[in-house]
């Protein structure tokens, strides 16, 4: 047919994708109306739309793929068999584009929606816990997409998408974030249980200017704290290990491996003592952010309402 040629020339097989794509979408729910109905009135009605609309959308359809997907018979249609090929796969997406909607909207319920949470690994054995036990009183239903990291990877989850708030310290500063401090959390300098400072309350960080620390790895915020408060306090940390996670660093110190700048533990540690650092003031901010312009559901609007409602009460005092 001479609209076939047209349309083969216009969408060779080089063409993109993409351009496909859009040419397609829009007519798949009532070429699928069609072919089950195999009545374009019939298939209109049910649609809800025109006649001639329907009819319109068929022809272009056919025009844009250069293909005939039905047969006519006066006012009843049969599929082709291109049509019938094509029928099996529109039919696999309309059904995925059906469950995607479903999921958004089951996501976005104000009742039972779901929230996309990050928070410090710190923060994971009591604060995050008591955090979410005390929102569930009021929403019960409301679920919970967990994501424990370091602050800067949490930061790249909100870039992305793929995080509605996070718990980060320090509170980030940028432009395309909002960032709202919640608390503070005072750091310790942690030391082994036979240590010669063990048997003292309080220190000044100057006086582990000739020890050797385990810290985060560079990059986590906790590691850019420590290194700033050595050198307010005059040194530079001599480093025996650099690791992810807290209580790792606790279990070292208690080995005997060094010391460490640590917010308080969730249980206590055998084998280690936690000095107060009276100088410099050894704290750290603990924020929520999220990423700028970016719409609430209905869950993370509440969600996000309660965290800002427990401003000077986050943590343990």
């Amino acid at each position: 047919m001479e609209h076939q040629r047209r349309s083969a020339k216009r969408l060779s097989p080089d063409s993109d994708t993409e351009d496909m794509t859009m040419l397609l979408a829009p007519r798949l729910a009532y070429f699928a109306g069609v072919a089950r109905t195999e009545h374009v009135t019939r298939a209109a009605q049910e649609i809800e739309v025109p006649q001639s609309t329907l009819s319109r959308a068929m022809a272009r359809l056919e025009e844009d793929l250069g293909v005939d997907l039905f047969t006519r018979h006066g006012r009843t249609v049969s599929l082709t068999p291109a049509g019938r090929t094509f029928l099996a796969s529109v039919e696999r997406a309309l059904a995925e584009v059906q469950r995607a909607a479903d999921e958004v909207r089951a996501d976005a319920h104000p009742a039972t929606g779901k929230v996309a949470f990050g928070f410090l690994h710190t923060m994971g054995a009591e604060t995050v816990p008591g955090l979410l036990q005390a929102f569930r009183v009021d929403h019960p239903g409301v679920r919970f997409g967990l994501v424990q990291n370091y602050g800067e990877a949490m930061i790249e989850k909100l870039r992305a998408g793929e995080l509605d708030l996070c718990l980060t310290s320090p509170v980030p500063d940028a432009p395309d974030l909002v960032a709202r401090r919640l608390d503070e959390q005072r750091l310790r300098l942690v030391v082994p249980a036979d240590h010669a400072l063990a048997v003292r309350k309080r220190v000044r960080l100057a006086e582990a200017a000739d020890e050797t620390f385990v810290t985060l790895e560079p990059g986590y915020g906790l590691r850019r704290i420590t290194d700033d408060l050595c050198k307010e306090a005059g040194f530079r940390p001599r480093i025996a290990f650099e690791g992810e996670e807290a209580e790792t660093l606790r279990g070292l110190v208690a080995a005997g491996l060094g010391v460490a700048l640590l917010p308080p533990p969730a249980f206590p540690r055998p084998g280690v003592v936690e000095l107060t650092v009276t100088a410099p003031r050894a704290a750290r901010e603990i924020g929520v952010a999220w990423l700028r312009g970016h719409p609430d559901t209905p869950p993370v609007a509440a969600f996000k309402k309660f965290l800002l409602s427990r401003r000077g009460t986050l943590l343990p005092a």
